[in-house]
């Protein structure tokens, strides 16, 4: 095998000086090659080796691939050539794929320490061993058991039923049809259960659907918004298991990102992450050797960003073995390298420098236009995030006393949110103009959605700036972007705007490269319900997804509240398995936009408020237990 031919040669080169062959006989009859009889010399060897091993790499580099086919007739003749395989004369053929990569780590190379067609033909012929219905049978039993946790019904529906493309289009003209909408929420978690199965592999911009072997943005995992709004519904959607892939990504993040907090940015303690990653978690900036433009490639917030995840899932499970094993080390790391990267500014409060507000740009009264400045909105509210539930696990886990002071003394000196003369919520340090006031990106907003330090009750004027800010960028956006703004309108309590824009998201987009009469073109929905930002991006049905839940039920570790973004629309309905902060899930039935029947029930024990305008009811549950709430 070559691995083992260049296993041997790098053990040979491992040895110094002049040695008796005999005493290294497994190496003996590669070696021989290029040693006089009887003894070798390391330096000779080293020159000869050195020229094959170029040779050999230029063979072997790289990551490979295996797709294997094997069918199963019951009768018939099995035909085949060197480059083709059929089945001839038969009345049914069963084709079984097993494919594979020599992908094994992050941290391991392709090149040598992984195969891909032992892997494959092992479950290849695995596989061929049970029927074809027992292969279904499996395949429906593991998809359904994560499935059938979660059910919707938005009450009854005129529209007919049709082929998906048609109802899109009946839809985008302002019917009614609340079985797409139902259809649109079940789809996205369906998407989510087929993609996000593999440890340290999290669904990257295009799940698992990418045709191209150049793809757009290169299947990779873009960490200024769409990485984390692909996990938005992994949690309150009851499918906490496929937050692992993105949960242990994050923790090969944090190990290349300790190199890159040091080395890019000086920071010695803690990890750092850029915006664009990939399967072997590259954490440092990007672009083509300073050719790319600084709005998007001189951002190290995906750390601070990323570490909120964690908080999530822990408070969605309270699974404090995960939060101290795992999870809050990775969270501190995230915490030291922003107190690290934190400078003063001339107030004596705290700001990062430089920074940029990803993908946005500002423009000076004199025509300026420029990406980055100091004090980014962004940044701080994603910091001010990170410091707040860092602070919340190390006090749940009781440890880190004098860190927890450092972290509280920062976030209090952290440069606080401004409100412009437009009344939204400054985007810049000073109070700029947008040179794209309705721009797709809205990070400065990040502290009402995916964060919570922004609420309607706890913060209303910059709950009311950010509402503002919303108006103004309008509703017209890409498909990814029109999830998050769902998302924040649902968060304002405004379930009308958010539905209006949740209609838009399902607007029908033609198909890539579709020649028609009336082309339908920018965001939206494809016929076959992909996301069009345009082209497909799959994190705009993640953040759809998402966003039904949020206007169903919202939560924080102490509250649920029940019906938060109802629109007049869904007056009636029924939800179950819908899942709540605290370790709890939710099972309800609304008529006239009131909650009837509100049943409870804990994984871990616990107790919570719920609310229901303005009515609330304290429940206290033990584990497993479940309580009906009447309203």
């Amino acid at each position: 095998m070559l691995e083992s031919k260049v296993e041997i040669k790098k053990n040979v080169l491992s040895l110094s000086g002049r040695a008796p062959m005999h005493e290294n006989p497994g190496y003996f009859k590669y070696t021989q090659e290029y040693l006089p009889a009887g003894y070798f010399d390391r330096e000779k060897a080293l020159a000869n080796l050195k020229k094959e091993t170029l040779k050999e790499q230029k063979i072997i580099k790289g990551t490979r691939f295996a797709s294997l086919l094997k069918i199963k007739n019951t009768d018939g003749t099995i035909v085949n050539t060197d480059t083709t395989l059929g089945v001839k004369n038969a009345t049914e053929a069963i084709i079984y794929v097993a494919v594979a990569t020599s992908f094994t780590g992050f941290d391991k190379s392709p090149s040598i320490d992984g195969v891909a067609e032992p892997i494959a033909k092992k479950e290849l012929n695995n596989a061929f061993t049970k029927s074809y219905d027992k292969l279904k049978a499996a395949h429906i039993a593991d998809h359904q058991k994560f499935y059938n946790r979660v059910t919707l019904d938005l009450g009854k529906t005129t529209a007919p039923d049709l082929p998906t493309d048609e109802r899109l289009l009946r839809y985008a003209d302002g019917k009614e049809d609340k079985n797409l909408e139902i259809l649109y929420f079940n789809y996205g978690r369906y998407l989510l259960i087929s993609s996000s199965r593999t440890i340290g592999v999290p669904a990257n911009l295009q799940g698992l659907w990418n045709p191209y072997l150049n793809p757009p943005w290169s299947s990779n995992y873009t960490m200024n918004i769409n990485l984390e709004e692909n996990y938005w519904l992994a949690e309150n959607t009851n499918l906490s298991e496929m937050h692992q892939s993105l949960l242990s990504f994050i923790k090969n993040l944090s190990v290349t990102g300790k190199v890159t907090a040091e080395t890019f940015y000086g920071v010695k303690s803690g990890w750092a992450a850029a915006h664009n990653s990939d399967i072997w978690a590259m954490t440092n900036p990007v672009g083509q050797f300073g050719k790319e433009d600084p709005m998007w490639a001189c951002w190290p917030m995906a750390g601070a960003w990323l570490s909120t995840h964690i908080w999530e899932h822990y408070i969605f499970t309270k699974n404090q073995d995960y939060l101290k094993n795992e999870g809050y080390p990775l969270m501190k790391g995230a915490a030291e390298f922003c107190m690290g990267w934190l400078v003063e500014d001339k107030k004596g409060n705290l700001i990062t420098a430089p920074s940029t507000s990803p993908e946005n740009q500002y423009k000076l009264a004199d025509g300026f236009v420029g990406a980055t400045m100091y004090g980014g909105t962004a940044d701080l509210a994603m910091i001010r995030e990170c410091f707040d539930k860092t602070i919340k696990v190390a006090k749940i886990l009781n440890i880190d006393a004098e860190f927890v002071k450092k972290m509280e003394a920062d976030l209090a000196n952290l440069h606080p949110y401004q409100i412009g003369k437009k009344g939204n919520l400054q985007e810049w340090y000073f109070d700029w103009d947008d040179n794209d006031p309705k721009h797709r990106h809205q990070s400065h907003l990040f502290g009402l959605f995916p964060g919570d330090h922004i609420t309607p009750l706890k913060t209303p004027d910059l709950a009311e700036a950010s509402k503002k800010t919303l108006e103004i960028k309008g509703d017209e956006t890409t498909g990814w972007s029109k999830g998050w703004r769902i998302n924040l309108w649902a968060r304002l309590w405004d379930g009308n705007r958010a539905y209006k824009m949740f209609r838009e998201l399902l607007r029908y987009v033609d198909p890539d490269g579709k020649k028609t009469e009336t082309p339908r073109r920018g965001g939206g929905t494809y016929p076959n319900l992909f996301d069009a930002h345009p082209p497909f991006q799959i994190d705009g049905n993640f953040g759809g997804t998402a966003a039904v839940a949020e206007m169903l039920v919202q939560s924080d570790e102490n509250e649920i509240r029940l019906l938060p973004a109802l629109p007049d629309a869904w007056s009636e309905g029924s939800v179950k398995g819908i899942c709540a902060r605290g370790g709890f899930e939710i099972e309800m039935n609304w008529n006239n936009k009131k909650p009837e029947k509100v049943i409870v029930s804990s994984k871990n024990g616990g107790k919570t408020t719920l609310i229901y305008g303005d009515k609330n009811q304290e429940v206290v549950l033990k584990k497993g237990e479940k309580k009906e709430i009447n309203f």
